[in-house]
């Protein structure tokens, strides 16, 4: 087991597992996001182990360094400063070196904030898409929104407790009514889960900013297109002219109807 991935707590120090906890002792190095931060929490549980940075400013020169100790047969393992490394957070590039090296990597699940979020939310369904963090300017928040205009399902999403109010008057804009959950400081003592539609939430949050890690989820859309009216507009398209391909991939792009289903109940 060489690299070994490791979810640690999003805030409650407790919600760590034990299989965790042993590659933890076990391992010869411990990738950590931030030393500081990881050490606490090696403290904690009563674990010594050699600390060695890896984050986004670091990460690629890492890689020449530590595929080599890999595939030499070092066990490391990698954590964040919270929940799954690779996931919005550093550890993507140093996983894909190691496979491409033929090294073995094996992922240790645990706590997620995006789970976690969505399920508190209210909004969970049988299906669901993470965005990762928001766009911050607001040309790329707005193409967002109306890219999301009509996905019928919740969105998860992180962002910047002091970006928030901005965000939520941004989708607002669009959809006033579009039902969202404000969820700040999950597990910990102070854990908050603000629900309501986006007008409502965004003056809320302009008016006082969060404290603490914000993990947005966003409901359905209220301009969700019904499945027919979307064949129907596949149809308006043939008659025009369009080819099925192009008609049913522009259509399903609106929609979020699946392209295949307009393409074959078009034929």
């Amino acid at each position: 087991m060489p690299l070994a991935v490791c979810a640690t707590p999003i805030g409650n120090l407790e919600d760590i597992t034990l299989r965790v906890l042993a590659e933890l002792r076990a391992a010869d190095v411990v990738l950590a996001e931030d030393t500081r931060h990881t050490r606490g929490l090696l403290e904690r549980h009563g674990i010594s182990a050699r600390l060695l940075s890896l984050h986004e400013h670091n990460e690629a020169a890492r890689i020449a360094e530590l595929v080599p100790r890999l595939a030499a047969g070092a066990r490391l393992a990698l954590v964040t400063d919270a929940g799954m490394p690779a996931i919005s957070d550093p550890g993507a590039r140093l996983v894909r070196a190691a496979l491409d090296a033929g090294v073995e990597v094996t992922v240790l699940p645990g706590p997620s904030a995006v789970e976690t979020a969505l399920v508190a939310s209210g909004l969970a369904t049988h299906r669901y898409a993470f965005i990762g963090f928001l766009p911050r300017k607001a040309g790329e928040l707005d193409a967002l929104w109306r890219e999301l205009a009509a996905w019928p399902w919740p969105i998860v999403a992180f962002e910047s407790p002091h970006r928030v109010g901005a965000s939520l008057r941004s989708l607002a804009g669009f959809d006033a009514e579009r039902p969202v959950a404000i969820c700040r400081e999950l597990t910990k003592r102070f854990e908050e889960v603000a629900r309501g539609g986006a007008e409502e939430l965004a003056a809320r949050f302009s008016a006082e900013q969060p404290k603490g890690e914000v993990t947005l989820v966003i409901g359905a859309g209220t301009s969700v297109v019904d499945s027919s009216d979307a064949h129907a507009a596949v149809a308006s398209l043939l008659k025009a002219g369009t080819p099925r391909k192009v008609a049913a991939d522009v259509v399903s792009r609106l929609t979020a109807v699946p392209r295949n289903e307009l393409y074959r109940d078009t034929l």
